[in-house]
Formats: C-alpha cells, structure tokens, sequence
C-alpha cells in the first residue's frame, strides 16, 4: 500500500493459530536500538527532542533505528554517539521491546552504556535535541508520574535499574522472536 523512507505498509492475509483468516494491516520497520547510558555519578543521559507525531517535547534515551546490514549493539553506539556526543566502554544488553505488535514490526534492542566519554555530536538536520545529565533516582519518578511517556524509554530506564540493582539475572534470556523482513 506504501513505502517509504522509514517504513512500508500493507495488508496481508494471515491464518490465525485457530484456523481463521484475517486481513491484518502491518507496518513494517527495520527496528531500532536505544542507550541508557549512565555515568559514574549514577546520571541517565536523556535527549529532550522535539517529535512532531507526539505533539511536541519528549524526554527520551538516545536512540534510532538500524541501518541496512547493522547489528543492534552497533545501531546504538552510533546513536549514542550522534545523538548525545558520547562513547561508552561497556555496553550491557537488556533486552528487546515491541513497540506496538498490534500493527508494528518493529523490534527496538535495549542496551546499558557505562564508562563514558564524549565524542563529536552528529545531529541530523531534522533533529532538535536537547542533552541532560539527570539523576537515575529523579528520571525513575518521571516515569512513574507521567513526565516520561516514550515507551523505549520507559522500559529501559526500568530494565537500567534492574540491571544496576540485581544484575543480569533480573533479565529473561532466550530467543526473540524476529519478524521477516
């Protein structure tokens, strides 16, 4: 029905696990990568970006979506650098997210950054970004009292502060399931 630069939209037809078919409209997206990158004084950076879709300003991790070919770690050390200016030493998976399965195809990959240092910002034209130092314990109650509404971001703030508190046994391990692309 139609593509773009981003994504393509159709209608397929689909047999459910009970044997029906349906007609299902699915918007197809190479997925994405998101960074929370946190430093030694337990500072998230987070992007205040102005989105058009959204209605105005939001407060959101580094983030974008992968290139043909790349990997999801690599997808979020090249947005974290682009976007906030930065390079991290260790890099933590926790895991993966679906932003809307009802319609989406999209996979968006979560990542901890650690060990930071900072690196020529890459801004593309169409970006108006804000970068903030705030702290772990102050943006976990934005997400809690409805300042932080950006699904990827909520998730991997809560995943961030899991990670930090129990370590990776707080995260499921086993396989994603990955859309054909």
């Amino acid at each position: 029905m139609f593509q773009g630069k981003v994504i393509d939209v159709s209608v397929e037809q689909v047999r459910l696990p009970n044997g029906r078919y349906v007609d299902l409209e699915v918007v197809r997206h190479p997925g994405g990568a998101a960074a929370v990158a946190i430093d030694d004084r337990r500072r998230v950076c987070l992007l205040r970006q102005f989105r058009h879709v959204a209605g105005g300003w939001l407060w959101e991790l580094p983030a974008g979506k992968r290139d043909p070919g790349e990997g999801p770690a690599v997808t979020a050390e090249r947005e974290l650098a682009e976007e906030a200016g930065l390079m991290a030493a260790t890099w933590d998976s926790l895991g993966c997210l679906h932003s809307s399965p009802g319609v989406f195809a999209e996979v968006i990959h979560l990542f901890l950054a650690r060990g930071l240092s900072e690196v020529n910002l890459g801004h593309d034209v169409d970006e108006i970004i804000e970068v903030h130092w705030i702290a772990l314990d102050q943006v976990l109650d934005w997400c809690l009292n409805g300042i932080i509404t950006d699904a990827k971001t909520l998730v991997g703030l809560y995943r961030a502060a899991a990670f930090l508190r129990h370590g990776s046994d707080t995260l499921a391990e086993g396989p994603v399931a990955v859309v054909a692309e």
